[in-house]
């Protein structure tokens, strides 16, 4: 982890985060979008956070996507890995959220966001968890609780996983049963 502008919250209030809620470009992916001769995207996940994401909605938390973009590949992701809300092509990534929290019945306080633009400062800002990646632009770092070790579209949301499931207690169990549990 490198430096963040804020402290980490408590166990307890990183324990009574309820969902994961991920930027896509630039978090889940290293921010670079492919696109052959036809004008098709292309995106690259890995392993590691779809796995996290399994563990994550496996120990009872749910799962979303916030995007100012969108496409075919994201909405693939999303639909394999079973994941709650889908918020795509949203620039105005506060009142996605906003709407997110009536719609899930949920407060601030018990979401975990991870952004990594100026576009995810409004939620950044409002989050039970604010998490970057080390790529992140320096006005997201001087502002989040958590700046991951692990690079955007390289682990970065299954090491956030990882810090809220062991603030819950509930990590060790997972890696006890080789991630069976």
């Amino acid at each position: 982890m490198t430096n963040s502008g804020r402290p980490l919250p408590a166990r307890e209030q990183l324990a009574a985060i309820r969902m994961l809620l991920l930027d896509v470009d630039g978090v889940l992916t290293d921010g670079r979008i492919w696109t052959d001769h036809d004008g098709r995207e292309y995106k690259s996940f890995h392993v590691h956070d779809a796995a996290g994401l399994h563990y994550w909605r496996r120990c009872g938390g749910l799962t979303g996507f916030l995007s100012g973009r969108g496409g075919h590949a994201v909405e693939r992701r999303a639909a394999d890995l079973h994941v709650d809300e889908v918020v795509l092509h949203r620039v105005d990534k506060g009142a996605a959220f906003a709407e997110l929290l009536a719609r899930r019945d949920l407060a601030p306080h018990e979401i975990a966001y991870v952004g990594d633009d100026v576009l995810d400062l409004p939620v950044l800002r409002l989050a039970g968890l604010a998490a970057t990646v080390p790529e992140a632009r320096p006005e997201v770092l001087a502002e989040v609780h958590y700046v991951s070790s692990r690079s955007a579209g390289f682990g970065a949301a299954r090491d956030v996983v990882e810090l809220l499931l062991r603030a819950r207690g509930e990590w060790d169990a997972i890696v006890r049963d080789g991630g069976l549990s």
